[in-house]
């Protein structure tokens, strides 16, 4: 082996290969990339040279990528996006301090986002950026400081932090409760009531909606054949929450999320306590390693686990402490 081909590749050849190959145009890669059409050329020639092979196939009026090309840009792509959040980190870091979260959609919105203005008024140095996604994120991902879930305790890595567990109950809108309690709309005095309104379903295949579902909760009062007036299926549970304040039907609701609309008398449970249920999912905290030693992230960390604890209270949860 020859010392050329022992020889780093050029960054900037590295950034010019990726960013035609992902136009699949040289003009557009130089726009990109702020240069002459003919330096792009230049580089990617440079790196064909350097590899000693060709990395696209050109056309008059096209560009495919070549084989050689498709391994290079499997490597590179990765490798470049780790190497930009990296520099970004490094960036944040000396300038503004800001954390990030990772969370599922209906959690940001029901628990998290409501109660961030009072964190916010008082560290008004620190941003946060929530990443709302129901995909599970990986923090190894620099760009991630932690992640509030929702799982199971042998779905938790090492070092997670309980919040809060779940319980389960059906809830109306208080208008539609007025009308239900005025005569204007069918009863709702037991379980088997149900079947002559319409039921707001979460509509996902994940393990935990075996437990967030109606056929589970009618299972659980002796009434598992029972069909609702109509069904009403929806992705997200804040959905269901948002579709049960409109009064458009009845939801299964998440008691940890929904507890403040309760106090507040915008929701109601028509069954009262009773029809609460439990789950063997919970919610919980998850500090990315590279991040536990920043005091931002710490000071966010104890504000949520003040917040966790605020709303076991709330709910009635004794026992288990974060």
């Amino acid at each position: 082996m020859n010392i050329r081909s022992r020889r780093p590749l050029s960054l900037g050849n590295l950034r010019a290969f990726e960013a035609v190959a992902r136009r699949l145009s040289f003009g557009a890669a130089a726009d990109e990339m702020h240069f002459t059409q003919s330096a792009i050329s230049r580089q990617i020639k440079s790196l064909e040279e350097e590899l000693g092979a060709p990395l696209f196939l050109r056309g008059t009026r096209h560009v495919q990528i070549a084989p050689d090309g498709l391994i290079l840009l499997r490597a590179v792509e990765p490798w470049l996006g780790k190497l930009d959040a990296s520099v970004q980190q490094i960036r944040r870091s000396r300038s503004r301090h800001r954390v990030s979260v990772t969370t599922f959609a209906s959690f940001g919105s029901l628990w998290l986002l409501p109660r961030i203005e009072p964190f916010q008024r008082e560290h008004p140095d620190i941003d946060i950026r929530v990443s709302a996604n129901d995909a599970l994120a990986d923090l190894d991902d620099p760009e991630l400081d932690l992640a509030l879930r929702y799982c199971s305790p042998g779905q938790v890595p090492p070092g997670g932090i309980h919040l809060f567990g779940e319980t389960l109950t059906p809830v109306v809108s208080r208008a539609l409760w007025e009308q239900i309690r005025q005569g204007h709309a069918p009863p709702l005095a037991k379980p088997s009531d149900l079947a002559q309104h319409t039921l707001a379903e979460e509509d996902d295949d994940r393990p935990s909606t075996e437990y967030l579902s109606w056929r589970h909760w009618l299972g659980t009062q002796g009434e598992a054949g029972l069909q609702p007036r109509r069904w009403l299926y929806l992705n997200f549970t804040y959905q269901q929450v948002q579709a049960a304040l409109a009064g458009h039907g009845i939801a299964l609701a998440r008691v940890p999320l929904v507890f403040e609309a309760l106090q507040r008398g915008e929701l109601v449970e028509p069954f009262g306590v009773a029809g609460r249920i439990g789950s063997p999912f919970s919610y919980w905290m998850i500090v990315a390693p590279q991040s536990r030693g920043r005091s931002e992230v710490m000071q966010f960390c104890a504000w949520v686990e003040a917040e966790a604890a605020a709303t076991r209270a709330a709910i009635g949860e004794v026992g288990r402490s974060a």
